[in-house]
């Protein structure tokens, strides 16, 4: 009777360390498996910014010729400027989302989540 107690306490702990341990995946994440990673969120970072600056150099663009046609009157031009800058507004707007993902990502992928 004890030796089948032992028998079973034995397998429950084996079965219990078997679902305990990690999987080569997570294994692989706590060394230097997220570097690459980090990089890529990195890089994602430097792209959306560099993105950010063309497109606010855009939208002052298209302020400059705004005025210039307000001034002289061509209004098919006011037209195609004011729709040109929604649009970069827009561009605006979404590359700042992106960058404030990739920036949260980069964060919890420092700290291991």
């Amino acid at each position: 009777m004890v030796r089948i107690s032992i028998i079973a306490l034995a397998a429950t702990v084996t079965i219990a360390g078997a679902g305990l341990t990690p999987t080569a995946a997570s294994a692989a994440w706590w060394g230097d498996g997220h570097r690459a990673d980090i990089r890529a969120d990195r890089r994602d970072i430097r792209a959306d910014r560099f993105d950010l600056r063309r497109d606010r150099a855009d939208l002052r663009r298209d302020f400059r010729e705004l005025g210039r046609d307000l001034r002289f009157g061509n209004r098919t031009d006011i037209a195609r400027d004011l729709s040109d800058i929604r649009r970069d507004r827009a561009d605006i707007r979404s590359d700042r989302r992106d960058l404030r993902r990739d920036r949260r990502d980069l964060h919890w992928d420092r700290r291991g989540f």
